[in-house]
């Protein structure tokens, strides 16, 4: 693996043998839509380029598509050289075998495990083994808010608790804006957010033996908190229930659509949807009054070499170039998440506010989901369910805890449990 070129983790390296080849690139939608990601991914795509003469073919993929494809790719064995993953992902992916583990010697040949978070490592593969992919971008979630609407609302500062969270939604909300907006068509943002909401309600999905256990009281009202933004707070626009391709709901935020979103680290998508800096401010998600002070799980993208890749030398070269310091830089910056290098933070871009706040629920009000191999199962089969139960609430059916509860009786099933 002569050709992954120098140990400067900082850069490009040479591109040896592997020069002139051509790679297949996944790339999962982190911006305002897809052509923003190939406006911005196209000039960095063009640097790694010119730095090693391998060229890049890059196809970005819609949340709500990503997971099914790359599944059938694992099944058929026909994939993308490099692709990006959900980190929680990591560790069903992982079970598949189908994706080049990052033991120690591979981890040198891309700069290093030691430039790279603990917290953002911890999130790339099942415990105790391997990494099946390296984090490219660090997320978590935290609550936006506009303050033009709080101070016109006579609402002097964000929530703390959920039920101030709901009180104030209902004050926010008016015949030109709603209180909060959701994502509630897409499967990945239901179950991101029935998790954390299961969390402060101190719930779980699976037991510490890795058994499923959705069908519990905490689960159902961790769901039933989520629901009833649209049915019993009508704090949510009934429409958001059909929000589907990952982008929706944040630009209703930034149009003045909606006073509040929960979203992962979005600054730089704000920006690009115009929305005015000094109107924006971020908390962390309210936790009920007495729940359990968790406020997101530990969001990330990560970057994953399928095993089978003819041009696997030239595919951990984009792997380090994609994960060195200055990309981490201009990345993270543009999407406004946060880098999985530690040396990037020296950047002035990252010594703001809003990414100290999000370093804080990363740090200390955050938590993982399961790594278990079920985990990608898990999302689909409950974040689907939650998507029918949100448009049952919003077509006006009372989804009740007796039907949650059903619901999740089913998903669990659906694993053979």
């Amino acid at each position: 693996m002569a050709a992954c070129g120098s140990d400067d983790a900082d850069g490009g390296s040479g591109g040896g043998d592997a020069a002139g080849q051509t790679l297949t690139y996944w790339a999962s939608n982190q911006g305002t839509s897809i052509e923003n990601d190939q406006q911005v991914l196209k000039p960095e795509l063009a640097k790694f380029t010119q730095q090693t003469g391998i060229k890049v073919d890059v196809e970005v993929v819609p949340w709500s598509d990503l997971l099914n494809r790359i599944l059938a790719a694992t099944t058929s064995g026909k994939g993308p050289d490099v692709l990006n993953i959900g980190n929680t992902w990591s560790a069903s992916l992982q079970a598949t075998g189908a994706f080049t583990q990052f033991d120690d010697a591979t981890l040198a040949k891309v700069g290093g495990k030691d430039r790279f978070l603990a917290g953002s490592l911890s999130a790339t593969g099942a415990p105790g083994k391997p990494p099946t992919a390296l984090p490219i971008y660090s997320l978590a979630y935290g609550l936006y808010y506009n303050k033009k609407y709080f101070a016109e609302a006579g609402i002097e500062k964000p929530p703390t608790t959920w039920e101030e969270l709901v009180a104030d939604g209902k004050k926010l909300t008016t015949k030109d804006h709603w209180g909060l907006s959701i994502e509630g068509g897409s499967v990945s943002e239901n179950i991101h957010n029935a998790f954390t909401f299961s969390q402060q309600q101190g719930g779980a999905f699976f037991d510490a033996a890795g058994k499923p256990t959705f069908d519990t009281p905490q689960n159902v009202a961790g769901i039933k908190q989520y629901v009833d933004l649209i049915q019993t707070d009508k704090i949510t626009n009934p429409s958001n229930a059909e929000y589907a391709n990952g982008t929706e709901a944040l630009a209703d935020f930034a149009k003045g659509k909606s006073a509040m979103v929960i979203w992962q680290a979005a600054a730089g998508s704000l920006d690009q949807l115009g929305m005015k800096a000094d109107d924006i401010g971020v908390v962390p998600v309210p936790v009920p009054s007495g729940g359990k002070p968790i406020s997101s799980m530990v969001a990330g993208i990560n970057l994953a070499v399928f095993d089978g890749s003819e041009h696997k030398d030239a595919a951990l070269q984009f792997v380090k170039f994609m994960t060195s310091t200055p990309e981490q830089i201009t990345l993270n910056k543009t999407y406004g998440s946060l880098p999985t290098v530690q040396d990037a933070y020296s950047d002035p871009a990252f010594q703001t506010d809003a990414v100290q706040t999000f370093k804080d629920i990363l740090s200390s009000k955050a938590a993982p989901l399961p790594a278990v191999p079920q985990e990608s199962q898990f999302e689909t089969t409950v974040g689907t369910a939650i998507k029918n139960m949100l448009a049952d609430a919003a077509s006006g059916k009372q989804v009740t805890d007796a039907e949650i509860s059903s619901q999740l009786q089913a998903a669990q099933q659906q694993l053979g449990s």
